[in-house]
């Protein structure tokens, strides 16, 4: 129960977050994006006050065995930058640029976006449906075959 309310009240305090700070709106959030052009420097204090504080709180947790609510802390995984991790990085990247959406901002604009953003939020469902088959064919194709 408290592990559910906590998740309530984090995800509203994220959701709260990406309103004030603009990355729910599109133009604010692809003037970021266009340091080339009329580029719009304020995310860029939105992104100090995400990574500073988690920079912080990682190093902190790094030394606990345990979350507050008993758990145990997931330790470090190695770093494998492979196919998949670039893929999947240029494609969000692409996605946030032409659109100006992230998964994020995206929900949380679904009330008030208008239609555009039920489309993106469709597509981006339908991607998020088509990925891991489409991953598991990708890798059959990888696979050396006997013979």
């Amino acid at each position: 129960m408290l592990r559910n309310l906590l998740a309530m009240l984090s995800g509203g305090l994220f959701g709260a977050g990406l309103l004030i700070s603009g990355m729910v709106d599109t133009a604010k959030v692809q003037g970021w994006l266009d340091v080339f052009g009329n580029w719009d420097p304020t995310l860029a204090f939105v992104l100090g006050g995400a990574v500073a504080p988690m920079a912080l709180v990682w190093r902190l947790a790094a030394k606990r065995d345990r979350s507050f609510l008993g758990l145990p802390m997931p330790r470090d995984l190695p770093l494998l930058v492979d196919r998949q991790l670039v893929l999947g990085s240029l494609l969000f990247g692409a996605g946030w640029g032409i659109v100006g959406f992230c998964p994020g901002p995206a929900l949380a604009s679904l009330s008030f976006g208008g239609w555009q953003v039920w489309v993106f939020v469709a597509a981006m469902v339908a991607g998020m449906a088509v990925s891991p088959p489409l991953r598991r064919k990708l890798d059959l194709l990888d696979t050396p075959s006997d013979g």
